[in-house]
């Protein structure tokens, strides 16, 4: 199970030291939501973000592209010091080339998928991506409320990884707090990211410590048996 803090909820005149905060509050990865004003009404984070505070934080960098054009940024995001990029199933016939970008330069690659995109299309891709995130809400924003009709995505998700032996993780994104948290880990979530419910915490060493606590203490629901 990994939790991963939200930098986009984070103070945002002082980067450097919320990413400080979110390590030293046990948080295994930093998420990284990069926004083009494009592909979605917004924009945040650009490559030299990653290049400043790489130095100062031994935390995975879990770089989600939400970019018309991601093609342009995944090798300065690699070279600046991303882990793992995301980029979305949405972007058509150029996600095959996408993933193989990004896996040459020697990362991780994942593929999100948005609310109201069916999971299918991220099935033919499946068995070339470390991550899948299913979106809980649609890109753009923080601090939005969660999806409930989602949570049967992530379910048909796990269902496939088990059933053809795939090695992807489930991350989950968007209005993830400890109630949708338990939710989303007992459909066969594994890695959860979260912003306003992590760096709007009072303490988030205790917060992340309760979601940790909460998840584990959450069996999985069993899928509903064919009749």
């Amino acid at each position: 199970m990994i939790i991963a803090p939200s930098l986009l909820a984070a103070d945002s005149s002082r980067y450097s030291d919320e990413a400080k905060r979110a390590e030293r509050s046990g948080g295994e990865w930093l998420h990284l939501d990069v926004m083009d004003g494009h592909f979605v009404p917004n924009i945040s984070f650009g490559p030299d973000l990653v290049k400043s505070l790489r130095p100062k934080s031994k935390l995975f960098f879990d770089v989600h592209l939400m970019c018309s054009r991601p093609e342009v940024l995944i090798e300065s995001f690699a070279k600046n010091g991303a882990d793992q990029i995301t980029i979305h199933v949405e972007l058509g016939e150029k996600v095959h080339d996408l993933i193989w970008q990004i896996r040459s330069l020697g990362i991780k690659a994942g593929l999100a998928v948005n609310p109201p995109t069916n999971l299918s299309h991220v099935e033919p891709y499946l068995n070339e991506i470390d991550l899948l995130l299913i979106m809980t809400v649609n890109p753009g924003f923080g601090g939005q409320p969660f999806i409930e009709e989602c949570l049967p995505k992530i379910r048909q998700a796990d269902d496939w990884r088990k059933s053809r032996g795939y090695g992807y993780r489930i991350e989950v994104d968007g209005g993830i707090v400890f109630k949708t948290a338990v939710e989303c880990a007992k459909m066969g979530a594994d890695t959860f990211v979260s912003g306003t419910g992590l760096f709007k915490a009072g303490n988030m060493a205790a917060a992340i410590k309760k979601m940790r606590r909460l998840i584990i203490a959450s069996p999985r629901t069993l899928p509903i048996q064919k009749q």
